[in-house]
């Protein structure tokens, strides 16, 4: 069954390198459906799994681009922390374990994935506008836009966070595409490779809080973490060749679809 794990993270370690979607939204479906784990499981393993994969794209980021906007996310971090430790309070302490925890798990992802089928949608869109946008330097560039947002950009930021917080925690959905989608409407003069390594950086201490705050549930599977990393590492590396090759234009509709579908499956369930 280990190698039916590494070969899942693989497959899906291919479609994140392909396409840029989020692990989460394609590994905790098929943890839960293909199989059989618990949604609660799922969710806190693929949370230490993005936690620990995502890690390596930030030092690409970081390091090689420069890419990463740091007091962004900071601002984001000071919504999102704070808000997925107390989600995981409020799991460990107000919703008794079984049932009334899984479901609230399982309902969450189905908002997720459905949330996440239309940001992908519009997702797009939103990037090749934003490389039409003439990079926004300073408030100088641009006195009329810069004034208009700039009292609300810092409290919008944070809200965004503190919603992430809460959803990524409760479905490890989101952090990536929502983020993302998220981040193109507050800054639309940021460079798109700037948008990319700042939402990818501040997934590393959210998905890192929420995983630890699950393993401390109970809800990590460390045979399942260690089989999926082996498996989707190479997976990226192979995906993020072929991107240039396989037209993301057709792939990335099917995927919304099918996370559509796999969304109200769960909030139906």
């Amino acid at each position: 069954m280990s190698f039916g794990y590494t070969l899942s993270g693989f497959a899906v370690g291919i479609l994140v390198g392909i396409t840029g979607v989020g692990g989460g939204s394609l590994m905790t479906p098929l943890l839960v459906f293909l199989f059989g784990f618990n949604p609660a499981v799922a969710v806190g393993t693929d949370l230490l799994f993005a936690a620990i994969t995502k890690t390596g794209g930030v030092w690409v980021h970081h390091g090689k681009h420069g890419s990463v906007d740091w007091k962004i996310v900071g601002w984001m971090a000071l919504g999102s922390i704070p808000f997925a430790v107390t989600t995981l309070f409020v799991l460990k302490y107000y919703l008794s374990v079984g049932k009334e925890i899984t479901g609230t798990i399982t309902f969450a992802l189905g908002i997720a994935l459905i949330l996440t089928a239309c940001a992908l949608l519009i997702r797009s869109i939103l990037l090749n506008r934003a490389k039409n946008i003439k990079p926004i330097d300073d408030e100088h560039s641009n006195p009329q836009n810069a004034a208009r947002f700039k009292h609300l950009q810092i409290p919008a930021t944070v809200i965004i966070g503190a919603i992430l917080g809460v959803l990524v925690t409760l479905s490890s959905v989101g952090a990536g595409a929502l983020g993302t989608v998220a981040l193109l409407f507050l800054y639309p003069g940021m460079t798109t490779v700037k948008i990319v390594g700042t939402d990818l950086a501040h997934a590393i201490p959210l998905t890192a809080v929420a995983g630890i705050g699950h393993l401390s549930l109970g809800n990590v599977d460390g045979v399942l973490l260690g089989s999926l990393l082996i498996g989707s590492l190479p997976g990226i590396w192979i995906g993020s060749h072929l991107s240039a090759k396989i037209p993301e234009k057709y792939l990335r509709p099917v995927l919304a679809t099918i996370l559509l579908l796999i969304g109200f499956k769960f909030v139906l369930h």
